[in-house]
C-alpha cells in the first residue's frame, strides 16, 4: 500500500461504509446487523461464513455487497462431485501452439461466492484454503497471485443438515466471522414480497457506491485506528478465555485474536472514531469466536451452543475501564 492509500481519514470509510449499507438495504429487507458484520468481514480483509438455512438471502446478501463495492463477482455451487480443478483451474492442451495452457477458474475474482460450500467433500473444500490463506493459488506446481482485493463469502447449511460435510477446524479458522441471518419477521418478510412486486422481476440490481481501489484505501486506513495496550490485553484475554472454558475441548487460536482486533477497529470506524472501546470488541466476540471453538462432546448431547461460551466468556472477562480517548492520541486532530 502507498501513502495516497492510506490517506483516507476514519470519518470517510465511516461515511463510505454506512453509504454501502444503505445501498445493500434497498434489496436485503431488514437484518441490518448481520450486514453490518458482513460488511465489517471484508473491510478488515478477511473472509465471511454465512451459515444459515436455504432461502434466508445469502446469496442475494453476496451479490449486493458486490454489487455496492464495485467488485468483480463470480459464484460458484459447491456439489459432490465438484473436484479441485473447478476451483482454481487447470492445464488444458492447445492444439494450436501445442502447448498446455492454464485457465484460471472462479476463484480469480475480487469476491467471491463459495454458496452451499459444506455440500463438497473436504478435498475441494480444502482448494480454497490456499487462496483464502495466502491470496494465491498453485497449480501443478505453478503458483499464480490473486488480485486484491480478493474475500470469500461461503455459504453453509446447518452442520445437521442433509448431505453435507462438517468444514474441518483449519478451514473454519480462516473466516473471519460466522454471521447467521435467522427468518425474517413477518412485516420484513411482507417486505421482500411488496419490493419484489414493485420490481416486477426477479434480479435487483445496486449501483457502485465504490470502487476495487476505494476499497482497498478504505481497509488501509483501519491500521490508523489505535487500539490501546489495555484494550489488546482485553482481546487476548478473552480469546485465552476460551481455551479454559470447561466445556471447551479446543479452545480459538491466536487468530480469533487478530479476528477481534481487526473487527474491533471497523466497529470503531462504523462509529465515528478513529479509537477502538471494549464495546467494539464484546460486540464482534461471537461472530468472532465462536465458530473457532470445538466443544466436549458431552457439550453436544446437552445441546450446549458455542455461542453460549462466548457469552459466558464475555461475562466472566474483566472489560478494561478504557471508554475514553487513548493518551497516545489525545493531541491529534479533531479530537
Amino acid at each position: 500500500m502507498n501513502d495516497v492509500d492510506r490517506s483516507m481519514p476514519a470519518a470517510e470509510v465511516g461515511h463510505l461504509a454506512r453509504s454501502v449499507l444503505e445501498a445493500v438495504g434497498q434489496v436485503v429487507v431488514g437484518k441490518r446487523d448481520a450486514l453490518e458484520l458482513v460488511l465489517a468481514g471484508i473491510l478488515a480483509g478477511g473472509h465471511v461464513l454465512l451459515e444459515d438455512l436455504p432461502g434466508l438471502g445469502k446469496t442475494l446478501t453476496a451479490r449486493s455487497f458486490a454489487q455496492a463495492l464495485g467488485l468483480d463477482f463470480r459464484r460458484l455451487q459447491f456439489t459432490p462431485d465438484l473436484l479441485p480443478a473447478d476451483v482454481t483451474g487447470s492445464f488444458l492442451y492447445d492444439q494450436r501452439s501445442g502447448e498446455f495452457a492454464f485457465r484460471a477458474g472462479p476463484v480469480f475474482t475480487n469476491l467471491l461466492l463459495a454458496d452451499e460450500i459444506n455440500r463438497t467433500p473436504p478435498k475441494t473444500q480444502s482448494a480454497l484454503l490456499e487462496a483464502m490463506q495466502e491470496k494465491q493459488v498453485s497449480v501443478e506446481g505453478v503458483t499464480y497471485k490473486l488480485d486484491e482485493p480478493f474475500h470469500v463469502l461461503a455459504t453453509a447449511n446447518p452442520i445437521e443438515y442433509e448431505g453435507t460435510y462438517p468444514l474441518p477446524e483449519a478451514q473454519l479458522d480462516r473466516f473471519l466471522l460466522r454471521v447467521s441471518f435467522g427468518y425474517p419477521e413477518h412485516e420484513e418478510e411482507w417486505e421482500v414480497l411488496r419490493r419484489r412486486m414493485a420490481r416486477r422481476r426477479e434480479e435487483a440490481d445496486i449501483k457502485p457506491v465504490v470502487d476495487a481501489a476505494t476499497l482497498r484505501a478504505m481497509q488501509a486506513a483501519l491500521e490508523d485506528v489505535v487500539v490501546e495496550d489495555s484494550i489488546g490485553r482485553y482481546i487476548v484475554a478473552l480469546t485465552a478465555a476460551t481455551r479454559e472454558h470447561p466445556s471447551v475441548l479446543v479452545g480459538a487460536s491466536p487468530r480469533g485474536s487478530l479476528a477481534l482486533l481487526l473487527l474491533a477497529r471497523v466497529r470503531a470506524v462504523m462509529a465515528g472514531r478513529d479509537y477502538v472501546v471494549p464495546e467494539d470488541v464484546k460486540e464482534v466476540a461471537v461472530p468472532a469466536l465462536a465458530h473457532r471453538i470445538t466443544l466436549r462432546p458431552e457439550m453436544w448431547l446437552r445441546r450446549v451452543d458455542p455461542s453460549f461460551v462466548v457469552g459466558e466468556v464475555l461475562e466472566g472477562t474483566p472489560a478494561p475501564a478504557s471508554g475514553a480517548l487513548p493518551s497516545y492520541a489525545a493531541g491529534r486532530p479533531g479530537h
